[in-house]
């Protein structure tokens, strides 16, 4: 049986291993053959718990199969093996073994039944991950991954405090079902809204995934955002709160979008816009709503993946991904521009693109469910997409002014990642009914219908509007900026600030009692160095005392001790009488 072989994470990353050691094609067909391996194994699942383990009376199950979790490792699966095509030839063991850890650390967060092996794959992405990100090998790009880790290492803090106070509560590490009912469950929340990119949470996102190689971001769009939204519908369906946010992450990081100039951090924007409709489409909670968030997810993995290849090979073939610095490519790269118009038409929702036949689902049940305001806000950000990612990305990068670079096409490999990525976008804009039938809940949805197209064509025309009349105004013109301001400036000012207080205040009290410390030990260090003469002298003195020596002749008496002590002749009877001095104040104090 298939389940009697290693879960599909452990494939991946035990097997990622082994990469370094491999040369040339063996390599190359090796790294293809992983991915296909575990998707040969998902195919024969059967539904229900599998490869599960006792450890410390609590049952540790690695395969929760149900169709949620199908779906979702169906698509990542996919996405392993177009990364790894895109990146077929890159020299860089670090890249192939990290991106392979990545992912099947993602498949083990999808397939975990219990909080123990969840939060071990957990951190293993988190830090695999960080490796995709220093790959660039610049001092930007390790100071965006310093971050990154930091801040996930944080979240994952705050997800094991959760875990441990749930554990305690219910006295089982299964989990499923948990709503926002107490102090555990919104620490476990956290911990997963911080993956989710979920705002304030989220300035991690832009500020890390540019910084990655042109194939490494690749892989990082995919994976941590949805393994989080996978866990947010399996955990927090129906939260409220998740209203409140996706309404914010569809709107918000349009504008950051249309200011960026660098188009890996538009499409990090246009990214964390995306996963705000599936954080909506949650928060609402019904049938409808949750498979329009699973289909977007299992849509958004292979169209997004699809627009930062093709962002990925402009900054490949050329060197440059800033809109002022490249444009006119079309002439020279006509594949890779096709392609991105592809995924720039399904990130739209164009109809008979992947995108249309998800998001409008979401959208359907907010008016189903009359949440008039979140209707209202999707619809705007419906538009918005159009304006910086349906159009800015491709015009900026293929069109608008000419750059004078004449690079020519990505290797094969890449193009061929690009277009069986561009396959799914438009097969799934067409053939529809298979996806709708993994989907984890029965579905009675038609996306084709009168209304739906011609209101999406509506939001299209709209967004194409605005886009003519910026670009016609001259006002539409990417800003030369290194960053714009994200809400990440109000921790990184915090930061500073708590580390000056603390730098100033604790370590001043803690050199102040360094201090009172250090020279209580050197005195008593002192003392007990010559204990035996300073007890000497003390009880000599005071006999002296005693038998009637007093000015000069008790003067004498001492200066001929001190001399005695230094030369250390000490008189064996002097020695004695401190000896057995020292034994009756210890009987009398005994």
């Amino acid at each position: 049986m298939m389940s009697n072989m290693l879960p599909p994470a452990l494939i991946l990353i035990l097997g990622a291993v082994l990469i370094p050691f491999l040369k040339g094609k063996a390599k190359a067909a090796y790294m293809l053959a992983l991915p296909i391996v575990v998707f040969i194994v998902l195919l024969n699942l059967s539904l229900g718990n599998t490869w599960v383990t006792q450890f410390w009376g609590y049952e540790i199950i690695m395969g929760r199969v149900d169709k949620l979790s199908l779906i979702f490792s169906y698509v990542f699966t996919i996405m392993a093996f177009l990364g790894v095509l895109f990146a077929l030839k890159v020299k860089d063991n670090l890249q192939h073994v990290s991106g392979l850890i990545y992912a099947g650390s993602t498949l083990g967060v999808v397939l975990a039944g219990d909080f123990l092996s969840l939060y071990l794959f957990w951190e293993v992405m988190a830090v695999s991950s960080t490796f995709l990100i220093i790959a660039s090998r610049t001092k930007a790009s390790r100071e965006a991954g310093f971050r990154y880790i930091l801040v996930h290492l944080i979240g994952g803090l705050f997800l094991l405090a959760g875990i441990v106070l749930y554990i305690q509560k219910t006295g089982t590490i299964a989990f499923d079902y948990i709503g926002l009912t107490g102090i555990e469950s919104y620490l476990i929340f956290i911990g997963i809204a911080l993956n989710a990119a979920a705002i304030p949470l989220h300035a991690w996102l832009p500020d890390a995934y540019p910084m990655g190689t042109p194939t490494s971001t690749v892989f990082l769009s995919a994976f941590t955002t949805k393994s989080a939204v996978y866990l947010l519908i399996r955990t927090f369906p129906g939260a409220d709160i998740l209203l409140v946010i996706g309404g914010l992450m569809v709107s918000l990081p349009i504008f950051y979008a249309v200011l960026e100039n660098d188009i890996r951090r538009v499409l990090s924007y246009s990214l964390m816009n995306q996963v705000g409709f599936m954080l909506v489409g949650i928060g609402i909670g019904t049938d409808l709503a949750l498979n329009g968030a699973v289909a977007h997810a299992f849509c958004h993995i292979l169209y997004k993946a699809l627009l930062f290849m093709a962002a990925g090979s402009v900054l490949q073939m050329t060197g440059k991904i800033k809109c002022t610095e490249i444009g006119g490519l079309y002439k020279t790269m006509p594949l890779t521009c096709l392609f991105c118009i592809i995924g720039a038409l399904s990130i739209s929702a164009f109809p008979f693109f992947s995108g249309f036949v998800s998001k409008s689902m979401i959208v359907s049940a907010s008016a189903h469910e009359k949440f008039f305001l979140i209707w209202l806000v999707l619809q705007f950000a419906s538009t918005g997409v159009v304006d910086h990612a349906g159009i800015k990305v491709p015009f900026f990068t293929f069109f608008g002014h000419d750059s004078g670079i004449r690079a020519k096409e990505p290797p094969l490999n890449m193009l061929l990642a690009m277009g069986i990525a561009a396959a799914f976008c438009v097969g799934l804009g067409v053939f529809f009914q298979p996806l709708y039938n993994m989907l984890p809940f029965p579905v009675h949805y038609e996306p084709y219908t009168g209304a739906h197209i011609v209101t999406q064509l509506q939001l299209l025309l709209f967004g194409a509007l605005a886009f003519t009349l910026l670009i016609l105004s001259g006002y539409y013109v990417p800003e030369v900026r290194s960053k714009n301001l994200d809400a990440d400036w109000t921790y990184r000012k915090l930061g500073r600030f708590a580390y000056s207080v603390l730098d100033k205040g604790l370590n001043s009290l803690n050199r102040f009692s360094e201090g009172i410390l250090m020279g209580a030990v050197k005195t008593v260090a002192y003392f007990f160095k010559s204990a035996t003469a300073h007890i000497a002298l003390f009880v000599s003195v005071n006999i002296w005392l005693l038998l009637g020596y007093r000015d000069k002749r008790l003067e004498i008496k001492k200066a001929r001790l001190y001399s005695d002590i230094l030369e250390g002749t000490l008189p064996i009877g002097i020695g004695a009488a401190v000896a057995i001095s020292f034994i009756l104040l210890v009987f009398i104090l005994t």
